[in-house]
């Protein structure tokens, strides 16, 4: 059995985590023994290694927020899950190993399907559905505007936008990334400058773009906030660029332009278990049948671990990065 543990936290995130040998107890009343069958790495992830994320385990900890994996053997009392189930694993427990006991109620069965494709259900998914959702009433026909298009939650949010009949203009940081993010079903793709919104306009026909999606920070929050109409929502979510978000005070004073923030762990922490549960149901249907998917750039084994995390923090990708143990 191996995991992928560090001990230490470092601005080269691939240097402070390796792939170590160990083992597990016996199942015990009420857990599961599960083998793990893929585990994305997220930006999430390769800032919790940095220590720049919002929320850090105590060291030493196993990487990996989420994946799913098959259920080898339950405890006696355990009547939920059986032997051969595809589960989704507890958000948070470290899913960057070939195995793990759990609590049997915590891992929610899920329908056969893609397994690298469910691995990456309970991050980016919610992540692009409820910044879509819950922060302007849009209907069919409205136009939403996003950055780091060629992103995980960039793809969700084209192809969850499709699916309610919005219209996505979608901003990338280079020219090699258009292609894939018009093959993806983006309505209009552009390169990131300071002309965005003359060119946004032009691309629209002038129509009014009521919600703004920023996960890079720096000039590019403001060239989406000059791009949204009188009263558009910005909801920020990250800050690929490294720099504090910059707005031009004009765009609040002048145009009534709103900046919000949005992060996932929160919002599952004021979340009913209901709440949760329909969000995750209606998105397991959607990636069980197709209709939702991502880019998977490249697999790697958990023994790999180094490399995988530098090629996930390499933004000259295109797709998502997997373990498979």
């Amino acid at each position: 059995m191996l995991k992928a543990e560090y001990k230490t936290r470092g601005p080269v995130p691939q240097d402070v985590i390796e792939a170590v040998e160990f083992e597990l107890p016996a199942v015990a009343a009420g857990q599961a023994l599960v083998k793990v069958l893929a585990a994305p790495i997220n930006p999430s992830d390769v800032l919790t290694l940095t220590g720049e994320y919002g929320m850090l385990p105590p060291l030493p900890a196993i990487g990996g927020n989420e994946g799913v994996g098959e259920v080898l053997e339950v405890a006696a009392d355990v009547s939920n899950l059986k032997p051969g189930q595809t589960v989704l694993l507890p958000v948070g427990c470290g899913t960057w190993r070939t195995h793990l006991i759990a609590d049997a109620k915590q891992l929610i069965p899920l329908p056969s399907a893609d397994p690298q494709q469910l691995a990456m259900l309970t991050v980016n998914p919610p992540t692009a559905y409820l910044m879509l959702r819950d922060f302007v009433e849009l209907q069919p026909g409205d136009w939403v505007i996003q950055n780091a298009a060629n992103s995980g939650v960039g793809s969700y949010l084209i192809q969850l936008a499709k699916i309610r009949g919005l219209k996505t203009i979608n901003v990338v940081r280079r020219d090699s990334a258009v292609a894939a993010v018009a093959a993806e079903g983006g309505d209009v793709v552009l390169v990131d400058g300071p002309d965005l919104p003359k060119r946004v306009r032009e691309a629209t026909g002038g129509a009014p773009v009521k919600l703004g999606i920023d996960a890079v920070g720096g000039a590019s929050t403001d060239h989406l906030a000059n791009s949204l109409a009188e009263g558009g929502v910005l909801v920020n979510y990250g800050r690929m660029s490294g720099e504090p978000c910059q707005v031009n005070p004009g765009s609040f004073v002048f145009r009534d332009v709103t900046l919000k923030g949005f992060w996932l762990a929160r919002w599952f922490r004021q979340a009913t278990p209901q709440q949760q549960m329909q969000l995750f149901g209606e998105l397991i249907q959607l990636i069980a049948s197709g209709k939702l998917k991502a880019r998977i750039a490249a697999t790697y084994d958990i023994s790999q671990v180094k490399e995988a995390v530098a090629a996930a923090a390499s933004g000259e990708r295109d797709g998502k990065i997997v373990l498979v143990p």
